[in-house]
Order: structure tokens, then C-alpha cells, then sequence
């Protein structure tokens, strides 16, 4: 039966009409269709788009909120510009579905984020449409801007755009291309998604006509003429610069972005497409660098995620009439929220702990934290550098930092991991969320590699816990010591553990033998401890949950060593350097003959999908885990191995 779903602006579609041959939508399988249309017909094909989207993220999952805040202006972008000749540079992702859903991707949306379909982000590979591959933020300009700076190089004439939302706007590296862009003076058209910034209010019909007019050509040949006369006159030309940026200040906040030389046009409604259009129109026929200021609604259309943006950011499947998910979580807490409640434990306990997240308060568990302790709680937005410095500074005056983080953002952070916090050997916590394969995010998201760049800076201790409980211990573990301390677990639950709400701690350096079996040693790493434990019992071998990737446990080791034929190390983090090579590096230095088998995710980026398929597929299942163990060392299967 079909449900009719009312959207805020007073639009009311039936469902029905999205399987008809009279929707628009279903009319458009490419930019070029969409061209065809009237303007007029626009804000009817944005009604469907949004419904669309509403009903395809409601049965996959995904990021919904920041999409459906972009339906007007993905429309009109693709209707202005000739995509895909002209570049269209999105940032990050989370905002790009109706991107997709135009681009002819629309029947496929129902495989999205699962394995074999539609990636959640712009993918070079999925389509022409997505001219540059985005997971991490605040990349879109630096990218566009290369592309722009080709496209001279060649004599070639087409746009180039770049989106970026407010949050990626807050990192570095995008006022270090607006640096550097408005210095080449490039062809290049920025345009700032803005659902946060206080400027909103501003946004009316006043705003919208002065960034239509500002836009058109009458103006900017009258402003670039009355340059051209008025820089020959010195003073004069200083004070008109000074009015023209006094005037513009009044009513628009563009003279940052003008002083960086871009010319600035806005803030305009992100959802009204006239105005979209005529002013994209205008400022398609400009040259040099432009900034184009937005302000959108994020969750516009769907109530509840209007109401609460952050938690329709991402979401799992839901129920479109209440907006709950419909996959219901286990009872045991996630990793993440046995952070934040060890969080909120250890701050009442002692209060030098201040908590930093590089606007990943939500998904690091640091919601509760933020609103018990929040002249504690420090979000620096998409700032991952300033983060871990920041978190150096109060560390050297006598503060316990701890700096909630996902593994995948921490890499955006190593030379101040290194320079700021190694090697003046200070005492911040890392809780690193999200290590290893992350599922449906891919690529860009997995914590792949922080055991192997980690492991190799000097000072560093590194934490894995195989449960729940060890997670406690072991950030308690890292807030205990006087030097920087890591502790890395995984996107999701454990295998539910029972939680000992105390502060007790963990010897460093220390593992635990799980199983105690015969000729092969199975050293695992965390999330890997459970799985391995199976593999002992079914090929009586020996399994030991190391704890502690740096330093290592170098007795077991070499214990284990001399009295078995096949030591096996088990990660969710590449092979390349991770802890089967520190194991590799002991053995080498004691002289070792055994053998050994080293697994891990394999050398080549994983895509994404569920992650026990993904998991499966690395061989990193039970089954995969026995089968690579017998393969280079056949031993009669047994019932159990003996329960250390």
C-alpha cells in the first residue's frame, strides 16, 4: 500500500507516482535528461528526488540527512553546468546521493554500501558523473582546484565546482586552497553548503536579489571597469576597496573570502531553485575564482530528520511513518559506548581528563561526556592536526587529555602524533575507534593500518582488547601512564563480556593465555581473540590474547617458540608492519627456526559490505583462519583444546 509521505515545504507526493511513467524522476537516467526539463518543472522533480531518497535510505541504510539538504542544489547544479565535461567536485560524500540518483544510478540505489553495489561516497570508478574519489572532508577544493589549473594547462574550456559543506570548511587544508587558489587566480567556483553557520538568518529575499544581481554581468563589468580606472588613482582606489568591503560586510559575510580573492556572492536559500539556478546561471559566466554561499537545511523534508540531523547522519534501515530502525542492536554495549561511560567515570575520578574529538562526538560515544563534563568537552570540528597538538598543549601543563578519534582520521594526524606528542613523550590517551574493517563506509573509513604506523614511533604503547571488559582496563591502563598510550578496537559490539565498573588496570606488556594446546601457537590481536579461540579448540592449539601490541610480551614468545612448531599471528590491520611483523621482528632477534604464519587484512584495499562477508573473504573467519593454519601445517583435528 502506498504511504504518502508530507514534506515541511507543504509538497505532498503519492509514493505511487515514483513507479509511473507520469514522475518526473523516473524520466531522467542522465545530467542530459534532466537538461530537457523546464525550470519551472524543477521544484516538482525535487519533491520526487526527495522521496526518493526518503524511501531508498529507509530499506539500505546510509547517510540521509546531509542528502536531502542538497536536493535543490544537486538539481540545479546539473541542470546549470554540462556535466560531466564541466567537473562537478563534491566533498566528502554524505551529501552526494541525489548526486547518484541523477547521474543514472537510480535504479541501482537499493544495492547501496552493500557488497558488490553502489559505494556510499563519489567513487571514480562507479561512474563519469564522480570526477573525484572522497571519504575524508575538506579535500574538494584542493582537488577542484588541480583540476582547474589543468584544464588552463590544456587550453581547455570547461567548469570546474567544488561543494563543500561548513564542517569540512573548518579544516586547514581547505583555506589552504582557497589560499592557493585565489593567488593563481584559477577558473574555479566554490560553493559553501551551510546548514550550521549563524549567517542563516540573513538569508531572505533581500539576500537572494543582491546575490542575483552581484552575480550578473552588468555588475561584474561595472566592478571589474571602476577597478581597472580606480587602481591608477592610489588613495582613491584604497578607500573605494575599503567601502566596497564595509558595504559587503554589512549585509554578507564574504570579506574573508574576498580578501583571500575570491569574488563572493550570498548567502542564498539553497532551496529555492529559481534563485539557484539564476545565480549559478550568472556565475557560470564569470572567470576567475568565485565562492558561492549556500545556506541548506540538513533532514529537510523528513521530520524526524530535521529534528535531529546527527542521528540521520547515518543510519541503518527504518520505518519511514515513526523514522526507528528497524535492525534492532545487541544488548551489550558498543565499543564506543563503553568509551564514553569510562569517559564519564574516570572525569568524575579525577579531574585533569578533558575529553577532544575532532567532530566525532556522536560516533566516538562522547555524547553523554559532552553534556555532564562540557568545560571538558572540547570538539574542534573536522580539525584532526589541531586535535592531537591541541591535545599535546594540555598535556604539557599537567592535563590527561584523551583524544576520541577514528582510526581513519588519526592518519590526517601523524606528524603531530609524532613531532607534538612522541617525541616530547607526553601523556595523551588515543582511544581509536573503528580499527579494522568498518563494512558498509569501505575504503576511506577502515582502520587498516594504524597498528603498522603506530607501532613504529618511539614512546608509544599500544593497546588491543579482545572484549568488552579489556577495553575498560586498558583505557584505564592508558590513563595511568605518563606517556602517550593507544588503545584500538573495533566498529561495533563485542562478544559480551561481562564489565567490571572499577578502575582496574592492566600490566604492560602483559598477554593472557585462553587456550593451552599442542605444536601451533595462535597469537591474536584484538577483535581476532574470539575468532582464534574457536580455530584453538577445533585444532587443539595453543591461544594467547597479546593485549598489547607494543611492547610485546616477548616471554610468551619465545616460550611459545621453543615448544611449538607453528606460531600463527592473527590482526585486523595489514599484514605490512602490523604485530605479526613486531612478532616477526622478536623472533628474527632471538635466532628463532620455528615457523611462522602471519595473517591479516590482505595488501590491497578492501571494498565495502558487510563485515563478517569482508572478513570472510580476508580469510579472517574461522573457517579461512583453519584452513590457512592446516595448509602449512596438517594436524589431526581435535574436539577442544585445554581452557587456560
Amino acid at each position: 500500500m502506498a504511504t504518502d509521505i508530507h514534506l515541511n515545504h507543504g509538497d505532498h507526493i503519492d509514493h505511487d507516482l515514483l513507479d509511473t511513467e507520469s514522475g518526473l524522476l523516473t524520466q531522467i537516467d542522465s545530467p542530459a535528461d534532466l537538461r530537457l526539463l523546464d525550470a519551472q518543472d524543477l521544484p516538482r522533480l525535487a519533491s520526487e528526488l526527495r522521496q526518493f531518497l526518503i524511501e531508498s535510505v529507509s530499506r539500505t541504510g546510509g547517510h540521509l540527512s546531509a542528502g536531502l539538504g542538497t536536493v535543490e542544489l544537486t538539481i540545479a547544479l546539473h541542470y546549470v553546468f554540462n556535466t560531466p565535461e564541466d567537473r562537478l567536485v563534491w566533498d566528502v560524500g554524505h551529501q552526494t546521493y541525489p548526486h547518484k540518483i541523477l547521474t543514472g544510478r537510480r535504479k541501482a540505489m537499493s544495492t547501496l554500501r552493500q557488497k558488490g553495489g553502489l559505494c556510499g561516497f563519489t567513487r571514480r570508478e562507479e561512474s563519469e558523473y564522480d570526477t573525484f574519489g572522497v571519504g575524508h572532508s575538506s579535500t574538494s577544493i584542493s582537488a577542484a582546484l588541480g583540476m582547474a589549473v589543468a584544464a588552463a594547462a590544456k587550453n581547455e574550456n570547461h567548469d570546474v565546482v567544488a561543494v563543500i559543506g561548513d564542517g569540512a570548511m573548518s579544516a586547514g587544508m581547505a583555506f589552504e586552497a582557497l589560499n592557493s587558489g585565489g593567488e593563481l587566480d584559477a577558473n574555479l567556483l566554490v560553493i559553501l553548503n551551510d546548514n550550521e553557520m549563524s549567517i542563516s538568518p540573513n538569508v531572505g529575499g533581500l539576500s537572494n536579489h543582491l546575490a542575483r544581481i552581484m552575480s550578473g554581468r552588468v555588475y561584474s563589468s561595472a566592478r571589474e571597469g571602476s577597478k581597472n580606472i580606480l587602481s591608477r588613482l592610489g588613495p582613491l582606489w584604497q578607500f573605494a576597496k575599503r567601502s566596497e568591503e564595509h558595504m559587503k560586510g554589512m549585509i554578507m559575510p564574504g570579506t574573508l573570502f574576498e580578501e583571500l580573492g575570491f569574488n563572493y556572492i550570498g548567502p542564498i536559500d539553497g532551496h529555492d531553485m529559481n534563485t539557484l539556478v539564476k545565480t549559478l546561471r550568472n556565475m557560470k559566466h564569470l572567470k576567475g575564482p568565485r565562492f558561492l554561499h549556500v545556506i541548506t537545511k540538513k533532514g529537510k523534508g523528513y521530520p524526524p530528520a530535521e529534528d535531529d540531523p546527527c542521528t540521520y547522519h547515518g543510519v541503518p534501515s527504518f520505518d519511514i511513518e515513526t523514522g526507528n530502525a528497524k535492525k534492532k542492536t545487541g544488548s551489550s554495549p558498543d565499543y564506543s559506548t563503553i568509551f564514553g561511560s569510562w569517559l564519564c567515570d574516570m572525569a568524575e575520578n579525577d579531574s585533569r581528563l578533558v575529553g577532544i574529538t575532532p567532530a566525532m562526538g556522536e560516533g566516538s560515544g562522547m555524547v553523554t561526556f559532552s553534556e555532564k563534563f562540557p568545560e571538558r568537552y572540547f570538539d574542534v570540528g573536522i580539525a584532526e592536526q589541531h586535535a592531537v597538538t591541541f591535545a599535546a598543549g594540555l598535556a604539557v601543563d599537567g592535563l590527561k587529555p584523551v583524544v576520541g578519534i577514528y582510526s581513519t582520521f588519526l592518519q590526517r594526524a601523524y606528524d603531530q602524533l609524532i613531532h607534538d606528542v612522541a617525541i616530547q613523550n607526553l601523556p595523551v590517551i588515543f582511544a581509536i575507534d573503528r580499527a579494522g574493517l568498518v563494512g558498509a563506509d569501505g575504503p576511506t573509513h577502515a582502520g587498516a593500518f594504524d597498528l603498522s604506523f603506530l607501532r613504529c614511533v618511539p614512546n608509544m604503547t599500544i593497546m588491543a582488547p579482545a572484549d568488552e571488559d579489556e577495553c575498560r582496563k586498558m583505557l584505564t591502563t592508558a590513563f595511568k601512564m605518563d606517556s602517550p598510550a593507544a588503545v584500538r578496537y573495533p566498529r561495533g559490539h563485542g562478544p559480551g563480556v561481562e564489565i567490571e565498573e572499577n578502575f582496574s588496570s592492566i600490566e604492560i606488556g602483559s598477554s593472557r593465555t585462553m587456550l593451552q594446546g599442542k605444536q601451533i601457537a595462535i597469537l591474536a590481536f584484538g577483535s581476532m581473540v574470539m575468532p582464534a579461540v574457536e580455530v584453538g579448540k577445533a585444532i587443539n592449539a595453543t591461544v594467547v590474547d597479546m593485549r598489547f601490541v607494543k611492547p610485546l610480551d616477548e616471554q610468551i614468545i619465545q616460550r611459545l617458540s621453543e615448544s611449538h612448531d607453528l606460531i600463527v599471528t592473527i590482526e585486523e590491520n595489514v599484514v605490512q608492519g602490523g604485530a605479526g611483523s613486531a612478532v616477526n621482528e622478536y623472533l628474527s632477534s632471538i635466532h628463532s627456526n620455528c615457523q611462522i604464519l602471519n595473517l591479516g587484512l590482505p595488501d590491497r584495499f578492501i571494498e565495502h559490505g558487510d563485515t563478517a562477508l569482508l572478513l570472510a573473504d580476508c580469510g579472517l573467519d574461522k573457517a579461512g583462519i583453519q584452513k590457512s593454519i592446516l595448509t602449512v601445517l596438517p594436524v589431526p583435528l581435535a574436539q577442544s583444546a585445554e581452557s587456560a
